[in-house]
């Protein structure tokens, strides 16, 4: 199956601001899924590399957009990988497909680049925080090739029990009218991939959530117990309340809060969660929002990663 992955595998190459990007298609047949953004160090040298992953609906050219995330690493050494998974844009992140296709993804890279005695790091922003933990947990529970050093995820959900109870909430709360389609949509979401509810196949809710409230084994987070976590959040309730009429069970700080206080008891002195305030603004039409990569200072993170 590698060989035959890397005998499809096709790539372009630009220079953009001093720093030498890559775009890696593992599908010559396919532009849309299954591909890679590399963005190289300045000066081309490899210390470290990281996987990006974006949240859900977007691509690698909107990374390199929202965030300098990639441009901070970059002056520091580390390469970045900013992948779109064979399960496309609109992945759902912590399910199998997702997750065996980011397996294969960096166990490419890292043949390709020649990584394998460097430290790599992992992290992403909404779905793909989700998929980025997630990962991590799998790596250490089945024993990957590749782990992560450290982990990091912004304004990320992670209890899909929380989240749907919350959603069903929303819908039973408010008007039809008044209601973001994108919460019917994830109700409708998470039923097909848990294949039920929270009633009916809790077992499944638990398996692909990175953390579980209710999981009172904490199954999911013991394999992060010696994982250095950095969780980022800004719940500006106000903004929610005003612009959404959600409250916090809405909210996805009920579950950063939960997983990190649970991940501290537990041993983890490296879990962290930083909490920002009115830092949250799409650079598109800089509009206010506080669920935004912008919410994660890119020195910050890349200093953090270097620390561990």
């Amino acid at each position: 199956m590698k060989i035959k992955l890397f005998i499809l595998m096709f790539f372009t190459s630009i220079i953009l601001y001093g720093q030498r990007i890559e775009t890696v298609y593992l599908n010559v047949k396919d532009s849309t899924t299954n591909m890679y953004v590399a963005v190289f160090p300045t000066n081309e040298v490899i210390k470290s590399y990281m996987v990006l992953l974006d949240g859900f609906g977007n691509s690698p050219k909107d990374v390199l957009f929202q965030t300098d995330i990639p441009k901070y690493a970059s002056q520091n050494g580390i390469l970045t990988i900013i992948p779109i998974l064979k399960t496309g844009s609109s992945y759902f992140g912590s399910d199998l497909a997702s997750q065996k296709s980011l397996k294969e993804i960096i166990e490419l890279a890292v043949t390709k680049y020649q990584l394998k005695e460097k430290n790599f790091f992992i992290g992403g922003f909404s779905i793909g925080g989700t998929c980025a933990v997630k990962y991590s947990e799998l790596s250490i529970e089945n024993n990957y090739p590749v782990k992560p050093k450290a982990v990091f995820a912004i304004a990320s959900p992670f209890d899909w029990e929380r989240y749907y109870n919350a959603a069903k909430r929303v819908v039973r709360l408010s008007k039809s009218d008044k209601i973001n389609q994108e919460v019917f949509y994830m109700i409708d979401r998470i039923e097909k991939e848990m294949k039920g509810t929270p009633k009916t196949a809790l077992k499944n809710f638990y398996a692909n959530s990175p953390y579980s409230f209710s999981d009172t084994t904490q199954k999911a987070i013991k394999y992060l117990i010696k994982t250095p976590i950095m969780l980022i959040s800004e719940p500006d309730i106000q903004w929610w309340l005003k612009e959404r009429g959600y409250d916090n069970s809405y909210n996805n700080i009920t579950d950063q809060t939960a997983m990190i206080n649970e991940l501290q008891k537990l041993g983890n002195n490296n879990a962290i969660l930083i909490t920002t305030t009115d830092k949250g603004y799409r650079k598109s039409s800089n509009t206010k929002h506080p669920h935004s990569w912008s919410i994660a200072d890119p020195e910050q993170v890349v200093k953090w990663l270097q620390s561990q």
